[in-house]
C-alpha cells in the first residue's frame, strides 16, 4: 500500500498555505475543491480526498510513496481500481482516508523534479477563460510585465477525466515542456478545470496563484474594453539575469 496516515508529517507551512489559499476572498476553491502537497524525502503529504482546504487539519492530509505511484502513472496496465488502493491509506476517527484522486497531479511533477510545494485549485475567473473557445491561447503571450515575472511560461494542458488520464497527461504534457525549456512551468492550465501552481517555497505557490486570477482578471476587462493587446518582446526577459534572479525570489522558481 502506497499511502499511510502521518498527521505528524504535515509540515507547519503545508497547513498554512493550504489554508491560506482556501480563504473565500480569494476565490480560489470552494467545498472540497482542490488539493496542496508538499514533498518530504520520497513521499508527498497530499490533501485527502472529500476534505475541505478552507478547514483543513493534520488528520486531513495523506502520505505517500512518489516512486510508487510514478511506477504506477508509467504502467499502461494499470486502472483507476489499483490506483484508488494506492491512495488509499485506511481510517482516523472512523472515516476512510484517501489521498485526492488529482493526487497523479502532483506526483508527475515529482518524477521530474523534487518540487517542494505544489497547489491545484480552481479560480472562478481563471476557469472562466479556460472553459472559453480560446482556452488553449488564452494565456499563450504575456499581457504585463509582473504577470511574465511571477507565472513565467505558462503550459497549458487540455481536459482529461482526474485520475489516472489527466496524470498520465500531465506527465506528457510536463516532459514535453522540460524538453523545450530546460525547468518545469511555475503554472500548469488545465483546460476546463483549473491550474496547478509549482515552487520551492510555499510563498511562491500562493503568488503564483493569485497572480494567475489577476492575469485572468486582466484578460476579461481587456476583452471587454476592445480586445487584449499582449506585451511585446516578452522572451528577452528570460535572457536577463536580473530578471531571473528576480523569478527565484518571488516565485520560488526551482531554475
Amino acid at each position: 500500500m502506497s499511502a499511510r496516515i502521518a498527521p505528524e508529517s504535515v509540515s507547519e507551512e503545508l497547513l498554512e498555505m493550504t489554508l491560506a489559499l482556501a480563504e473565500p476572498e480569494r476565490d480560489l476553491v470552494i467545498l472540497s475543491e482542490g488539493n496542496t502537497s508538499e514533498l518530504i524525502g520520497d513521499e508527498i503529504v497530499v490533501k485527502a480526498s472529500g476534505s475541505s482546504m478552507r478547514t483543513a487539519t493534520r488528520n486531513d492530509f495523506v502520505a505517500a510513496s512518489v516512486d510508487e505511484l510514478v511506477r504506477l502513472l508509467r504502467d499502461p496496465s494499470a486502472d483507476q481500481d489499483r490506483l484508488t488502493a494506492a491512495l488509499t491509506a485506511g481510517e482516523i476517527d472512523g472515516r476512510p482516508l484517501r489521498a485526492s484522486v488529482e493526487s497523479l497531479v502532483h506526483v508527475a511533477v515529482r518524477a521530474l523534479a523534487p518540487v517542494r510545494y505544489v497547489a491545484h485549485t480552481h479560480p472562478t475567473d481563471v476557469v472562466s477563460l479556460l472553459a472559453s473557445t480560446q482556452a488553449a491561447s488564452a494565456f499563450a503571450e504575456p499581457v504585463y510585465t509582473d504577470e511574465l515575472l511571477i507565472l513565467g511560461r505558462p503550459l497549458f494542458v487540455p481536459y482529461a477525466q482526474p485520475g489516472l488520464e489527466l496524470g498520465r497527461l500531465f506527465l506528457e504534457r510536463l516532459e514535453g515542456y522540460m524538453n523545450e525549456h530546460g525547468e518545469l512551468p511555475s503554472l500548469v492550465l488545465l483546460g476546463n478545470h483549473g491550474i496547478v501552481a509549482i515552487s520551492q517555497t510555499a510563498a511562491g505557490v500562493e503568488a503564483v496563484s493569485m497572480m494567475a486570477v489577476k492575469s485572468a482578471r486582466v484578460r476579461l476587462g481587456a476583452r471587454a474594453a476592445g480586445g487584449i493587446a499582449p506585451l511585446g518582446g516578452a522572451g528577452d526577459y528570460f535572457e536577463r539575469p536580473d530578471f531571473a534572479e528576480r523569478r527565484i525570489r518571488l516565485a520560488g522558481t526551482a531554475t
